[in-house]
């Protein structure tokens, strides 16, 4: 694990570099090096508890040792390429005094592709059944997926989909 500025720590494993200080994000650094564009390659979510933050997101599939629990920054690189990054409050303040919780509609949601659309029933039945806040039960979509909503513990929608059959 690489240390970092203000006690964060990459869980993930991957190199620190200048450019992605908590850890490499694989070909994004060759590419930058070779001075091609930028990409998407990061979600950043802070967290009030980051032990049942994680947790939850554990429950969803993502691969975060349950040693990250105490640490102020947690990184996981899901299966597609990209970054789930979580902050506690406290590691946010730290770089930024004057932040403070957003408060009103949601600013953020995070969508799990479930694979079918009975996953979508028993991802969101077993979420639920952890004590996890349902959003919206699952429904058919006019846009062709079976889909649902749970709340994540700080409140994040996480929509829940699958492509619907035929």
């Amino acid at each position: 694990m690489n240390g970092t500025a203000a006690g964060q720590r990459n869980v993930s494993g991957a190199s620190a570099s200048p450019r992605y200080p908590f850890g490499a994000v694989g070909v994004g650094e060759r590419a930058y090096r070779a001075g091609m564009t930028t990409h998407f390659a990061a979600v950043g979510l802070v967290a009030q508890d980051m032990a049942e933050t994680l947790e939850f997101y554990r429950l969803l599939g993502v691969d975060v040792p349950a040693s990250a629990d105490g640490e102020a920054h947690v990184d996981a690189l899901l299966p597609g390429g990209v970054r789930l990054m979580w902050d506690t409050e406290q590691a946010v303040r730290s770089l930024d005094p004057d932040w403070s919780p957003p408060t009103g509609g949601r600013r953020v949601a995070l969508a799990f592709d479930c694979g079918a659309p009975a996953d979508v029933d028993s991802t969101y039945r077993m979420l639920t059944a952890a004590g996890h806040r349902g959003s919206s039960e699952p429904w058919d979509a006019f846009w062709g997926q079976r889909y649902a909503t749970v709340l994540d513990p700080d409140g994040n929608p996480v929509d829940l989909f699958a492509a619907l059959d035929g």
